[in-house]
């Protein structure tokens, strides 16, 4: 069974940094079926989810009582191999702890053998500088759907963790990037969160950073912070409030997600820093073809662009591998809006409304 779970273990890894466009959940969602539905069989384990409930990363807060809160109990600071009695550890995978939808308000002791542990879909408030000092052996730490502020997490708490590999925050009540990180970091999940500004330096160092989530948040600025992300394949940079594009981009970049901002210009070349880069969603922003240049999107690389719902009156130049362009939602208008340098191998074009389809 372990050598089984190990190999499982290995393969959810290598899809996860595949192209994953908007499934930031299925990993985790995924894994943790799989892992309750093996020890339900060994271990008469009952599952907190079932094939029929909401899945493990449903966005939804814990509904709250009407009573006052009670003051936070102190984690018990179990044995070290013990589990603490919050939460379940399955004998047939002893590396990971199930403390999720528990309605907990602090984060029980964590045992030292502890790889993967999961506490989301609580009412945690605060994280302890001191939380994991006892697991520095953890890749995975699910904290998502929770409570947690900024100001009430350990300055160094997830600095310490050399080998977390996937730590996933979203809905929580974060103003600022969690900070410092460890270089060992893969998947940043942040969405969802109260961010507003993203430093030139937040994200100094991560090196191994594969995915950054960082939707639905108060952005306005991100500086420089994605050009040393040598290692970026995806980011989610949507429903923010960027009146810009980042200060660069890495060469790593597969997936860009900008939709939902207030971008109204793109410089020239932004994207050919980027030869990887294949999926690029700018729609629901302000983009116009004056803050376009001829050869903004005349990247060899990019193959599906989606520039619906901004203020284009002409169709902009773009190179002949792109197969799907999206305009719907713009101010294209007939034979004056037909810029030129259409793809030839271009699959469809959308123009000017959702339901109107041209094949080309």
């Amino acid at each position: 069974m372990r050598a089984t779970t190990t190999l499982i273990l290995i393969l959810a890894g290598l899809c996860g940094s595949s192209l994953g466009q908007y499934n930031e959940e299925e990993d985790l969602a995924w894994l943790q079926y799989y892992l309750r539905q093996s020890r339900a069989s060994s271990y008469n384990y009952v599952p907190y989810y079932g094939e029929e409930e909401s899945p493990a990363y449903a966005y939804s807060y814990p509904s709250a009582t009407d009573t006052e809160p009670e003051p936070e109990p102190e984690p018990q600071q179990a044995a070290p191999w013990r589990c603490p009695q919050e939460c379940d550890c399955p004998p047939n995978f002893s590396s990971a702890m199930y403390c999720d939808t528990r309605n907990l308000r602090y984060l029980p002791f964590v045992p030292s053998r502890m790889k993967y542990v999961y506490f989301q879909n609580n009412l945690i408030t605060s994280i302890q500088e001191g939380a994991f000092d006892n697991a520095t052996e953890l890749e995975w730490l699910a904290l998502h759907n929770n409570q947690i502020g900024s100001d009430k997490v350990g300055k160094k708490v997830f600095g310490k963790l050399r080998r977390l590999e996937r730590l996933y925050m979203n809905n929580n009540n974060l103003t600022r990037l969690p900070s410092p990180l460890p270089r060992s970091l893969r998947e940043l999940h942040l969405s969802y969160n109260q961010i507003s500004k993203v430093p030139s330096n937040a994200l100094e160092g991560l090196e191994n950073l594969t995915a950054l989530y960082l939707s639905h948040n108060f952005i306005f600025e991100m500086g420089a912070s994605l050009k040393g992300l040598s290692s970026l394949i995806l980011a989610d940079l949507s429903y923010n409030n960027l009146r810009k594009v980042p200060d660069g981009l890495p060469a790593s970049l597969e997936q860009l997600y900008l939709e939902y901002n207030y971008i109204n210009a793109i410089p020239d070349d932004y994207f050919r820093v980027s030869p990887r880069l294949l999926y690029v969603r700018m729609s629901h922003n302000s983009l116009t073809n004056q803050g376009l240049s001829s050869n903004t999107f005349n990247s060899s690389s990019i193959l599906e662009l989606d520039l619906s719902y901004n203020r284009l009156q002409k169709i902009p130049r773009v190179n002949t591998n792109l197969e799907n362009l999206y305009l719907q939602g713009n101010q294209i208008n007939g034979e004056q809006g037909w810029g030129g340098g259409l793809g030839r191998d271009l699959g469809f074009l959308r123009v000017p409304s959702g339901s109107e389809r041209w094949q080309l």
